[in-house]
């Protein structure tokens, strides 16, 4: 069994930054697949980004390209969010995942689908006002 813990949410105005950061104990980590989700009020959880194993390969919703970047550190056995030029629709919960199941070759099918994520976070808070 893993342990997640993040961190890093707040309040934030429209087009500034955070950093989410979201640390794994229990198990050896750097053989997981990590993801991050959100849920806004009212809404189902979505896939967010995703990183592989060594962290070479990222994946990552339409929605965030371009202002996101998941990262991964195996020695400190963390995962971190950057979120840049952030959004009043960014607004949610944030929630890391791991993954030991998944196998072969990623793909953003697979990165993305929730039931292929065995331990999840508690979740941070992310506020973004405009």
């Amino acid at each position: 069994q893993v342990q997640l813990v993040e961190s890093g949410g707040g309040l934030v105005q429209a087009g500034g930054s955070l950093r989410l950061s979201c640390a794994a104990s229990g198990r050896t980590f750097s053989g997981s697949i990590m993801g991050w989700f959100r849920q806004a009020p009212g809404d189902e959880r979505e896939f967010v980004a995703a990183i592989s194993r060594t962290g070479r390969t990222t994946y990552y919703a339409d929605s965030v390209k371009g202002r996101f970047t998941i990262s991964r550190d195996n020695a400190k056995s963390t995962v971190y969010l950057q979120m840049n030029n952030l959004k009043p629709e960014d607004t949610a919960v944030y929630y890391c995942a791991v993954s030991f199941s998944i196998i072969g070759a990623l793909n953003i099918a697979i990165v993305r689908t929730e039931t292929n994520y065995g331990s999840w976070g508690q979740g941070t808070q992310v506020t973004v006002s405009s």
